[in-house]
């Protein structure tokens, strides 16, 4: 294989969201079922601890670094072959609204919901009242990411291996 700038950006692109539709794949398997069991209390504490301490440069790097080296490998594949860029550009589209969309827009509000709550002070009917306002909308929204992050690294694979 030639090292090129379009196999470059192409590698780099399918290994970043290759790590990000594993983290979702692993935080949707095994992470929030296993919080799931948790009292209220229990899994909205857990559930802000984990966000608090995802939100960090390395997943920054990887989550967005992602699309926007994807759209560098969009730009230096488009002359590879009409059924290759189309399967790049789909990819990355994919990801983007699925994934990078879905997270401002769905989850991280949610999120931010979550952060701003003083768990001390609320009483268990509250707890309550803001786990079921909080884990099935944001649970769905994680679905969409799952699907659309690992649909968008198995194209880019398929596009590393018809080059």
């Amino acid at each position: 294989m030639e090292i090129s700038t379009s196999n470059l950006t192409l590698f780099t692109a399918t290994l970043l969201i290759g790590l990000t539709a594993g983290l979702c794949f692993t935080w949707g398997n095994a992470v929030t079922p296993g919080i799931g069991q948790l009292d209220d209390l229990g899994y909205l504490q857990a559930f802000q601890k984990m966000n608090r301490s995802i939100e960090n440069p390395l997943f920054f790097a990887v989550f967005f670094g992602s699309f926007l080296v994807g759209i560098v490998a969009m730009v230096t594949n488009k002359g590879v072959s009409p059924e290759h860029f189309r399967l790049v550009t789909v990819a990355i589209g994919i990801y983007f609204l699925g994934v990078v969309l879905v997270t401002v827009f769905g989850n991280v509000p949610l999120n931010q919901l979550l952060d701003k709550t003083d768990f001390a002070n609320s009483s268990l009917e509250e707890l309550q009242a803001l786990r079921e306002r909080f884990e099935r909308p944001w649970n769905r929204f994680h679905i969409i990411r799952i699907i659309t992050a690992t649909v968008s690294f198995a194209l880019l694979i398929i596009a590393g291996i018809n080059k």
